[in-house]
């Protein structure tokens, strides 16, 4: 939207993310054993089946998908296939129990400015993509010529209101 400025929206955080899966319990399993989330209550007026688990401040809601035979097929593990990324404390830690709990992933790198950020990524049991990366790292440098800040320091609101500040000089 050509103007749109700061957060027209009033938004505050990302709340959750929704994946369809051929298998709830499957899928549980996947996120609840190997990313660390654990199931929380998810309304009884819903009636098709799912799970709700929540971590790292964000939720995933499991959704039983209507026509499992539809979803799209695991491919090669390509990580410029959309995904959900999470930071991590230990690159070797992550890669260490992927090779334990045998999940095939790939790794890759990116370098900015003499700066490296290391990923691994890997597929749920339905295919959707993973990714793991120390990608606090890397500075998130605003468009606007905002000062530059970790990833994981960054104040949206502050940001916002600085760049309408700017934008009104």
């Amino acid at each position: 939207m050509k103007g749109s400025v700061g957060n027209p929206l009033h938004l505050k955080s990302v709340n959750h993310i929704s994946l369809n899966c051929v298998s709830v319990e499957k899928s549980i399993n996947f996120y609840q054993n190997v990313l660390g989330f654990f199931p929380i209550r998810r309304p009884g007026s819903f009636d098709f089946d799912g799970a709700w688990l929540f971590g790292y401040g964000i939720g995933i809601h499991l959704l039983r998908a209507e026509e499992p035979e539809n979803l799209p097929r695991k491919r090669a593990i390509n990580p410029k296939d959309g995904h959900i990324s999470f930071q991590c404390e230990s690159m070797e830690a992550v890669e260490k129990k992927l090779k334990d709990m045998d999940i095939d992933y790939v790794r890759a790198m990116v370098e900015e400015g003499g700066i490296q950020v290391d990923q691994v990524f890997f597929h749920d049991p339905d295919g959707f993509m993973i990714e793991i990366c120390n990608c606090d790292s890397l500075p998130v440098i605003p468009l606007a010529g905002e000062m530059v800040r970790s990833c994981s320091r960054v104040n949206l609101q502050m940001m916002q209101h600085k760049t309408q500040a700017v934008q009104q000089l």
